[in-house]
């Protein structure tokens, strides 16, 4: 074993030496390749563990290798919940025969959780293979609290995110990581002995603390009648006195709770069933979110194995007219016009000049207010002359994205872009109703060109991530609007399925680094065409890099199978980099929706930007979580 271990450390030494493994695969490499040498010098063979008192081993049959490994699992994690379900606090409420509660059998559905891609400090063997396979998996008994430690990690680190979006007016993110923070604490051995120091440095039983913020965000969240058309009704949230940077929420219309709806930057409409006489309706804010919970399995398998934890507060009644005077209805919809909960702290320069006077804000008010009609009475081709021949395809597409309805077109801004003039704050829902029924809030951004033509559309960013971008006084005007139109454009390609955009964007000798999750098999990994990999536990994050042709027809075959797709930006960091010119690195957290998948990760995208109209990513890498050691890819890795 010792042998091993220095022939190890002089090949990561000589590897090092040579920067030859930094330069292509970051800092979580060699970190990595320390795991694997370490984890494979001090391997117990399967004979010592059998007749070891110091391991639980599970043993599996099958036709196939795959069905054995998965029945091994299955054996070892049922002796793991008998091992510590002597004295685990864990109280699942889950039926027995007869009614009654089997203590054992609800901490094994707990620790079931626990699948091959999540267990950890396992070990496992394939003693025989096809047609009758012969897999046995073992742990070491002192390794067991281990399989918690993570769990309790994830579950940290949710409720870090929750207070980072809390700063944000995110309160979508806030409730969602708190409730899943909740409910993996709830799956742990020992939930309530999980503590967390706040700011002040206050210690908290933090399954306790959970509980007290959730009710806290119902507490500070508000929403009232605004205006109603038909059965369309207008409504206002705010939170902790602001405009809602997001919220979803779902309504009862009488026969049944409605599909998520979201609220975007303080506003939403719901639609009432047609001859509705009630004088209010009951919303229930969504925080449990199954139906996201699929973009990351672990969280998705505790939520269906743990029971559900009941908030009361979420539930609010709305009434179907405003109780205000009209200069508190004046002053409230002036609040929501122009506070946001933006984060910048930097100097702040002019914002980006407005358009409000003249012909040409003349000509572009008429057009939004025609087109708006046109979306609201279907009558698509009565504004044909509006657009240019690429606007009006990206309309076309637009209006075929999902049941296209507008929500509000009072608060238009007309900013000048280089002698054109971008209008923000025309607000649409798309609705879905095949698969995943799912309702997305988009601010809409129209481009026109000098002639008052409108030559392209996009999904703004939200007015938290404007303003912390517009008014960020770093970089000159044109810089910033470049930005900004570069973020929005490049969202919006996925959601229209624009694969012409995304080709244009992507040069052609791009890095492009995509990500897959494989569990670590007995045997060394190999680096090959500059792939990246990081280890945890039994984990291996493998970062493939793809040519620009590779990645376009995978994409191509993504957009092919998904009614819809949807991209959420929770950040977007942006560094200047020192090569010169207009040349950025954006990194952001990405949540990622579509008909059959979801995932969230952060995405890191060099661009060059020097022709603001014709942007070029450079490079694109992908990471599903944080790594453990150094956190997000950045610039200087690659």
């Amino acid at each position: 074993m010792t042998r091993t271990i220095v022939k190890a450390a002089r090949t990561i030494r000589s590897i090092v030496e040579s920067n030859r493994l930094t330069r292509t695969v970051g800092r979580g490499a060699i970190v990595a390749a320390l795991m694997l040498c370490t984890l494979t010098a001090a391997a117990q063979t399967w004979e010592e563990v059998r007749d070891s008192e110091d391991y639980l081993y599970g043993e599996g049959w099958g036709k196939t290798v795959a069905e054995a490994e998965q029945q091994a699992l299955n054996n070892l994690i049922s002796k793991i919940a008998t091992n510590v379900s002597g004295s685990a606090q864990t109280k699942l409420s889950v039926s027995s025969g007869g009614g009654k509660l089997d203590e054992q059998s609800q901490f094994q559905q707990t620790v079931n959780t626990y699948s091959q891609a999540t267990l950890t400090n396992t070990r496992q063997k394939v003693l025989q293979r096809e047609p009758e396979a012969y897999v046995v998996r073992w742990i070491k008994i002192s390794e067991i609290e281990k399989i918690f430690e993570a769990r309790k990690r994830k579950a940290k680190d949710m409720v870090e995110a929750a207070l980072r979006a809390e700063k944000k007016g995110k309160a979508d993110d806030v409730l969602r990581n708190y409730y899943w923070a909740l409910t993996l604490l709830k799956s742990l051995q020992y939930p309530n002995e999980v503590t967390y120091r706040d700011e002040d440095g206050k210690e908290h039983v933090l399954t306790n603390w959970c509980k007290e913020k959730l009710d806290d965000t119902f507490d500070d969240l508000k929403v009232v009648f605004d205006s109603r058309d038909g059965d369309d009704v207008k409504l206002a949230f705010t939170y902790k006195g602001k405009p809602v940077n997001s919220v979803d929420y779902r309504y009862w219309d009488g026969q049944g709770w409605t599909a998520v709806i979201s609220a975007k930057d303080g506003w939403s409409v719901l639609e009432l069933a047609p001859g509705y006489a009630g004088k209010q309706v009951q919303l229930q804010f969504e925080y449990e979110y199954f139906g996201e919970a699929k973009i990351d399995k672990e969280v998705e398998d505790v939520l269906n194995a743990v029971k559900g934890t009941p908030m009361p507060a979420s539930h609010v009644n709305v009434y179907l007219e405003s109780n205000e005077s009209k200069k508190e209805a004046k002053a409230r919809q002036q609040m929501m016009a122009t506070e946001s909960f933006s984060t910048n702290s930097v100097e702040t320069k002019a914002a980006p000049k407005a358009v409000d006077k003249g012909k040409e804000a003349t000509a572009c008010k008429t057009a939004v207010e025609r087109l708006v009609q046109a979306v609201r009475q279907k009558k698509y081709q009565s504004v044909r002359d509006l657009f240019t021949d690429g606007g009006w395809d990206m309309f076309t597409k637009l209006v075929q994205y999902g049941r296209a309805k507008v929500l509000d077109s009072d608060n238009i801004r007309m900013l000048d872009s280089d002698g054109s003039v971008v209008v923000r704050g025309l607000r649409m829902s798309f609705s879905f109703d095949k698969g995943v029924r799912r309702s997305f809030v988009e601010d809409v951004v129209l481009a026109f060109n000098p002639e008052q033509k409108i030559d392209n559309i996009a999904f703004g960013l939200g007015k938290t991530a404007e303003d912390d971008i517009l008014y960020k006084g770093v970089w000159e005007e044109q810089s910033r609007m470049a930005i900004m139109n570069f973020l929005e454009n490049y969202k919006t390609a996925y959601a229209l399925k624009r694969l012409d955009y995304i080709s244009s964007v992507f040069d052609d000798d791009a890095v492009i680094i995509t990500g897959t999750v494989v569990r670590r098999a007995n045997k060394t990994v190999s680096m090959e065409n500059q792939s990246q990999i990081s280890q945890e536990g039994n984990l291996i994050i493998k970062k493939n890099r793809q040519t620009k042709d590779e990645y376009l027809r995978n994409l191509k075959r993504c957009f092919e199978r998904n009614e819809f797709v949807n991209i959420r930006f929770s950040n977007n960091d942006v560094i200047k980099l020192g090569t010169g010119g207009e040349s950025y690195a954006i990194q952001i957290a990405q949540d990622y929706y579509s008909t059959t998948y979801g995932d969230k990760g952060y995405l890191m995208l060099m661009v060059d930007i020097n022709d603001p109209e014709h942007p070029l990513i450079k490079l694109r890498t992908w990471q599903p979580e944080k790594d453990p050691q150094f956190g997000l890819y950045e610039p200087g890795d690659f």
